[in-house]
C-alpha cells in the first residue's frame, strides 16, 4: 500500500514524465559523435529506446553498445578516418606555405572541394537509405517518437521529413553554415560570419568583409550545396520543398552555444541553448596520471590536445612544440599519436588518449593548448582554464578569437609559429594573471544558470515526444517568398498608394489652377 501511495504521489508531482520513448538518431562521426553520445547515454538512463543509424565505414560510432541499437547501412558515408586525416594533413600543408592572399584562396578552394565531395557522398548515402525499402519499412513499423540528428549532414533532416516525424537538432552548424542563419533574423551588421574572425563590433571595412563573406556563402549554398540534393528532394518530397526548408521545419534546435562565449544575437522560441552540456565535475585521474600530475609541484601542469582530427603533426613542427615544452618548469601531458619528437623533454608525457575533462578540472592544470574545437573550448571554460589556441579549419579560429577578445586565451598561427613564438605565448598566458582571472569569470557566468544544460536538453527532447512536435514554437516564416518575408510587396503597395494620392492631389491642383486661370480670363 505504501508503494502504491508513493507511486501515485510521483505521478502527481511529475505528470509530464515520458516513459519508454523511441528515438531514432542520425549522428555525425568523429568529434560530433562524442557530443551526441553524451545525449544518447542520458536518454538511455531515463528509459528511452535509442536506435542509431550508422554507415559501414564508421570509425567512432560502434555497432554494438549497451546504450543503443545500431542500424548499419552497408554503404560508405564518405566521412571515414582516412578521408578526414588526409584532408587535415593537406590543409596544414597549405597553411604552412605562408600567410598571403593566394594561400588563403588556395585554402578556401581546398575546403570547398572537399566539402563538395562529402556532400556528394552524403547525397548518395541518403539515396541508398531511402531506397532500401525493407529497412525503411522496418523503421516505420518501429513507430519512433522523433528523429534526433546533427544537421552538419542533412540525412537526418531528410529522413525525419520523409517519415513525417518530429525533428530535433543537436546543432551548432548545419551543412551550409551557422545554424541561426536558417531560422532567426541575423543582421550581418553586427553578427560576424564564421571564418571572418570578426567580433560583434565592426568598423565599416570589417562590415564590408562580413557582407562579402555572406554573399560568398549564399552563392555556395545556391550553386553547390542545394543542387547536390535537388534530385533527391524532388523525387521524395515534390516541387514544393527546397533544401533549406528541410532544416527550417525542425521542431527544436538544441544549440551547443552559450552566450558567455557567443556574441549576442536574435533567437527564436524553438532554440534551446545547451552550451557545455557535456561538461561535468572532474573525476579522479587514473593512478599513473595522478602521480605524474602531483610530481609537477607548485608549477602545475600544461595539457595539449588538438582534437579528434589532428592526432599528429609534421615532424619539424612537432619538434618545435616539444622543444618549447622542454624549457618549461611545468609538467606537460600531450595527446599525440605521431613519431616521438627528437626534442621531447623529460617533463613531457605523450599519451594516445587522455581524460580531458578530468584533467581540465584538476587544480594543478594551469593551461590548455588546444585546436579550438567547440567541445574543448567549452570544457576549458567550464573549468576556468585559459587556452593557447592553434586553430586550423572551420570554426576553430573564430572560437579562439572569441576567447582572445574576452582576454581568456591567445591565438597562435601554425604557419608562423616557431619554437620561440610558442614558448613566449605559453609564458605570456601563464605569467599574466588576467588570462586566468578572465577565464574563471567566464566560468562563473557559465555555471550561474537556473538549469543545467543537459537537463534542459532532456526536458525539451521529452517535451517534443509528449506533444508530438513543437509546431507552436516554430515560425512559419520560411514558407514565405523572400519578397513577403522582407515586406517588399507591402512597401511597394504603400509606395503605390502614396504615389496615387500624390498624383490625385497633383491632378486636383492642376484642375483647380486651370479653372482659376479660365475664370481670370473671363473676368478680363
Amino acid at each position: 500500500m505504501q508503494v502504491l501511495w508513493l507511486w501515485m504521489a510521483l505521478c502527481f508531482l511529475c505528470p509530464t514524465v515520458v516513459h519508454g520513448g523511441k528515438v531514432l538518431v542520425f549522428p555525425i562521426d568523429g568529434s560530433h559523435w562524442v557530443n551526441m553520445k553524451v545525449i544518447i547515454e542520458a536518454l538511455h538512463s531515463r528509459g528511452h529506446q535509442v536506435s542509431v543509424v550508422r554507415s559501414s565505414d564508421s570509425w567512432y560510432i560502434e555497432e554494438k553498445s549497451p546504450f543503443y541499437n545500431s542500424i548499419t547501412l552497408d554503404s560508405p558515408s564518405g566521412f571515414d578516418e582516412s578521408f578526414i586525416t588526409t584532408f587535415i594533413a593537406r590543409l596544414l600543408e597549405i597553411r604552412r606555405e605562408g600567410k598571403s592572399f593566394w594561400t588563403r584562396c588556395k585554402l578556401e578552394i581546398e575546403q570547398a572541394e572537399k566539402n563538395q565531395e562529402m556532400l556528394e557522398k552524403t547525397s548518395e548515402f541518403a539515396k541508398m537509405l531511402l531506397e532500401n525499402k525493407d529497412l525503411m519499412q522496418s523503421i516505420k513499423n518501429t513507430n519512433y517518437d522523433l528523429v534526433l540528428t546533427d544537421p552538419v549532414a542533412p540525412v537526418g533532416a531528410i529522413l525525419a521529413n520523409y517519415l513525417k516525424l518530429p525533428l530535433v537538432f543537436n546543432a551548432r552548424w548545419t551543412s551550409h553554415g551557422e545554424g541561426h542563419f536558417d531560422i532567426a533574423p541575423s543582421p550581418i551588421s553586427y553578427i560576424p560570419l564564421t571564418g571572418t574572425q570578426l567580433s560583434d563590433q565592426m568598423s565599416f571595412f570589417k562590415r564590408l568583409q562580413n557582407v562579402l563573406m555572406f554573399g560568398f556563402l549564399q552563392y555556395q549554398i545556391r550553386w553547390n550545396v542545394a543542387p547536390t540534393f535537388e534530385g533527391l528532394i524532388k523525387k521524395y518530397f515534390g516541387p514544393g520543398t527546397d533544401y533549406i526548408s528541410l532544416f527550417q521545419a525542425a521542431d527544436l534546435w538544441l544549440m551547443r552555444v552559450d552566450f558567455v562565449f557567443e556574441y549576442p544575437r536574435p533567437t527564436m522560441p524553438n532554440v534551446v541553448y545547451i552550451g557545455g552540456f557535456q561538461c561535468k565535475p572532474a573525476k579522479p585521474l587514473p593512478e599513473h596520471l595522478e602521480e605524474f600530475v602531483q610530481s609537477s609541484g607548485e608549477h602545475g601542469v600544461i595539457i595539449m590536445s588538438l582534437g579528434t582530427f589532428i592526432a599528429e603533426l609534421p615532424q619539424d613542427l612537432a619538434d618545435k612544440v616539444a622543444a618549447a615544452f622542454a624549457k618549461m618548469p611545468q609538467k606537460v601531458i600531450w595527446r599525440y599519436k605521431g613519431a616521438k619528437p627528437a626534442t621531447l623533454g623529460n617533463n613531457t608525457l605523450l599519451v594516445n588518449w587522455m581524460p580531458q575533462n578530468d584533467l581540465l578540472g584538476h587544480p594543478k592544470t594551469k593551461l590548455f593548448v588546444a585546436h579550438g574545437g567547440t567541445s574543448g573550448v567549452e570544457e576549458a571554460l567550464y573549468h576556468g582554464v585559459p587556452i593557447i589556441g592553434l586553430p586550423l579549419i572551420y570554426d576553430q579560429n573564430d572560437n579562439i578569437n572569441r576567447l582572445e577578445v574576452r582576454g581568456a586565451g591567445k591565438v597562435l598561427d601554425f604557419y608562423t609559429m616557431t619554437e620561440e613564438i610558442f614558448f613566449q605565448g605559453i609564458q605570456e598566458v601563464l605569467n599574466d594573471p588576467s588570462y586566468r582571472m578572465n577565464m574563471q569569470r567566464l566560468s562563473r557566468l557559465h555555471r550561474d544558470a537556473p538549469m543545467k544544460p543537459m537537463d534542459s536538453a532532456l526536458f525539451w527532447i521529452e517535451f517534443v515526444m509528449r506533444h508530438k512536435g513543437a509546431a507552436h514554437l516554430r515560425t512559419e516564416s520560411y514558407r514565405l517568398p523572400w519578397y513577403s518575408y522582407h515586406s517588399v510587396d507591402v512597401m511597394l503597395f504603400l509606395a503605390g498608394i502614396m504615389l496615387l494620392i500624390f498624383m490625385t492631389f497633383a491632378a486636383l491642383a492642376r484642375c483647380l489652377c486651370s479653372r482659376c486661370v479660365r475664370a481670370k480670363i473671363k473676368q478680363e
